[in-house]
């Protein structure tokens, strides 16, 4: 009995606490993620797809550059190929071949014929001498031998070359360009510069863009709490209205205009819950989280400003704004790119020096005879093209001139529009501080309102219209604090990054 009671007690010990771990394990399945500032903008520069491909732009242009960079240094390349045909190369007609082979056979009837002719004219007539002749010239073996001799011409004439097989090793070094190899390794340097540009400008604008869905989160999360609190108000209102219509001390009127307000605002309830959700829902695409994940963000800070910063008394130094500013430094840049455009272009009119040299193998062998053996020799020259009559060359160098003229108008209207962007996120930001102090005040004089107002609605000094207007009041009051600190919020984001910081 004690052995099954103990597993008894011991089988319900751990279903408790199997239990009291599942519950545990599903509370903390059911707690919302707080998500800071620091966590939106790390998270958006994680998810955001066009950072990433800038990111792979600016490594594309950094092989680019060293593309460029070996357009200047030697190059080694190999060849070879292979090649049969049909009929073999002669350099003699077959009847010369035919002439040759039998040149000793020529040789030798002529030489008779000779004899012949010359011992008639020296009245010989006698057969056997000129027998006898021929018979010593045929024991020399002439006719046989000039034979041997014309096939061995006529063969060492034979080229042999019905399988030809060819092998080379080429050594290319570029001297003088006219200066565009030069021009082309800046551009591509330059070029990367510029997408290295290109990838902070996004990187920018996103954070910039998560910021402003943080901070419009955190000002439709406050204005659905303060349209909860003004609900509560109103229910609390209805519920003494009620109370005083039993005791007659209000009329159906008097109720039906507050059961009206109370809809009202229950309906602006509804539509800031919506709205949260919505911002919630763009906060989240910018992160790169499933649009229906749950989280809530952090509470905005209290500013805690009496005054107004005065910020257009501060002195701006525009000299500096201009030189940290994304779109100028692209400017710069596309002139320094515009200046190696007019160099390039000015290099098709000047000269082009390149040595070359490299090893030459073939098979038949081609420097002793045409033999059918490998043999090969060492090379080397150099290059050398003189542009002469090149028109289109001056009008490409005057084109690209024109283009470093427009980007140099191009950088005087963008200092005009970054400085007139300045000034106009200062006032912008100046105003949001002055609406800020004034929305407080307005704050305080709205709760002493309200708070005087329900104090005379409960002695019954005033109607519920005066206490609803207000309520209407402070929640108008308090909308206005919250927009004012997002704006100042938001007003701080444009203006550090048009000071280009």
């Amino acid at each position: 009995m004690k052995a099954i009671r103990y597993q008894w007690i011991k089988f319900v010990s751990g279903v408790l606490v199997t239990s009291a771990m599942v519950m545990g394990m599903s509370a903390k399945a059911q707690e919302v993620r707080v998500m800071s500032l620091e966590d939106c903008r790390r998270m958006a520069l994680e998810a955001n797809k066009g950072l990433k491909q800038a990111d792979e732009r600016v490594a594309e242009t950094a092989e680019l550059e060293k593309v460029m960079l070996w357009q200047m240094l030697p190059k080694v390349s190999a060849n070879g190929g292979y090649m049969w045909m049909q009929r073999n190369p002669s350099l003699l007609s077959e009847e010369q071949k035919a002439e040759i082979n039998s040149v000793g056979t020529t040789v030798q009837g002529d030489i008779n014929q000779a004899i012949i002719d010359e011992l008639g004219n020296l009245g010989v007539t006698d057969p056997n001498v000129s027998t006898a002749i021929n018979n010593i010239l045929q024991n020399t073996h002439l006719e046989n031998s000039l034979n041997g001799m014309g096939q061995h011409i006529t063969e060492a004439l034979d080229l042999k070359m019905q399988n030809v097989t060819v092998g080379t090793v080429t050594v290319s070094q570029p001297l003088y360009m006219g200066g565009k190899l030069l021009s082309m390794y800046r551009t591509a340097a330059l070029t990367k510069e510029l997408a290295g540009v290109e990838r902070d400008e996004k990187r920018d604008a996103t954070l910039v863009a998560v910021e402003d869905a943080y901070w419009t989160v955190v000002s439709v999360k406050h204005k659905k709490e303060l349209a909860e609190q003004y609900a509560e108000l109103l229910r609390t209102l209805t519920a003494n209205v009620e109370e005083m219509v039993v005791a007659e001390v209000a009329t159906q009127g008097d109720l039906a205009m507050v059961r009206v307000k109370l809809n009202e605002a229950e309906m602006s309830l509804t539509k800031a819950t919506n709205g949260l959700a919505l911002a919630k829902m763009l906060l989240a695409q910018r992160c790169g989280m499933p649009l229906d994940t749950d989280f809530d963000v952090e509470e905005a800070k209290g500013l805690n400003i009496e005054e107004s910063a005065n910020l257009h008394e501060q002195t701006i130094d525009m000299e500096g704004v201009w030189s940290r500013r994304r779109e100028m430094r692209k400017l710069r840049i596309g002139d320094s790119i515009a200046r190696e455009g007019v160099r390039m272009a000015a290099s098709t009119l000047k000269p082009n020096i390149m040595v070359t040299g490299g090893l030459l193998v073939s098979n038949p062998n081609i420097f002793d005879g045409f033999k059918n053996e490998f043999a090969g020799t060492l090379t080397a020259g150099v290059v050398v093209n003189v542009p002469i009559m090149h028109p289109g060359g001056i009008h490409s160098v005057k084109a690209a001139k024109h283009k470093r003229k427009e980007i140099e108008y191009q950088t005087a209207e963008a200092k005009e529009m970054i400085e007139l962007q300045v000034n106009k996120v200062r006032y912008e930001l100046e105003l949001a501080y002055k609406k800020l102090v004034q929305s407080k005040s307005n704050m305080k004089h709205a709760e002493e309102n309200l708070r005087l107002a329900d104090e005379s609605f409960k002695a019954g000094m005033c109607s519920s219209s005066d206490l609803m207007a207000a309520q209407t009041a402070w929640m108008k009051a308090q909308g206005e604090v919250i927009d004012a600190e997002i704006e100042i919020e938001m007003g701080q984001v444009y203006l550090k990054r048009a000071m280009g910081e």
